[in-house]
């Protein structure tokens, strides 16, 4: 099992299956590993946080067995804890969740970690980035959105990349003062055109889905979508 070893080469690249054909999942999964991906990232929506309804913890436990790299749980949805010891059990190895979505944010926080889990809070194009300040020693990732949250294909927002190199310059100040690594994950819009700029403001791990599940594997699209997304970020 992956371990989400947080010195992993970069760039960390999560395809989002939520632009996967959902009537092979199991041979799209193992595609994008076979094509280098850290992680599959796993978009939980429930049509009441966001406007849009996908997948539980019963699909996330269907695809376990198919990869051995991890599987990034980003729940979308109100209230969050009911919801992590079920995706927990069910072969996530990362979950975040919205602050918005939880009374209590340190508690939710670590009942991810008690059920084995990295945790992590996503923070949406205008949710400000003091939700960090207060819980740096419990994060493992913080989740940047570039869009707002409900549906796949949707354009990048251009001011996240000053928000991303304030997040960086955070996360790196806790560092240096000792604290634990975190990875700064940005989810939404992300291409070939864009990594660069993303990664040159600080981002380390890439959530994409049509940028990967938009170029059909059968010419080998994913593998050759996969190495033009990692030498972009590594041009930077």
């Amino acid at each position: 099992m992956n371990a989400l070893n947080p010195a992993a080469d970069f760039p960390r690249i999560a395809p989002s299956i939520l632009s996967a054909d959902f009537s092979r999942l199991g041979e799209e999964v193992r595609a994008i590993e076979a094509a280098g991906a850290a992680l599959v990232h796993f978009d939980v929506m429930d049509n009441h946080y966001v406007p849009n309804l996908t997948i539980g913890p019963l699909v996330c436990e269907a695809i376990r067995p198919h990869v051995k790299i991890g599987i990034d749980v980003h729940l979308m949805v109100e209230p969050v804890d009911a919801l992590i010891p079920l995706f927990a059990r069910a072969g996530a190895n990362l979950i975040t969740f919205h602050p918005e979505a939880s009374r209590h944010v340190d508690r939710t926080l670590q009942l991810i970690r008690d059920h084995g889990c990295k945790a992590g809070i996503a923070l949406n194009p205008a949710t400000p980035l003091a939700w960090m300040d207060h819980v740096m020693d419990r994060l493992d990732i913080v989740l940047l959105m570039s869009v707002n949250p409900g549906f796949g294909g949707q354009a990048f927002i251009p001011a996240t990349l000053a928000k991303l190199r304030e997040a960086r310059r955070r996360i790196d100040a806790h560092s240096a003062a000792g604290g634990q690594p975190i990875w700064l994950e940005v989810d939404g819009g992300v291409k070939t055109g864009n990594i660069g700029q993303i990664a040159a403001a600080g981002a380390d791990t890439f959530v994409a889905g049509s940028a990967v599940f938009g170029s059909p594997d059968a010419d080998g699209g994913y593998h050759r979508v996969m190495h033009e997304l990692r030498r972009a970020a590594q041009a930077s």
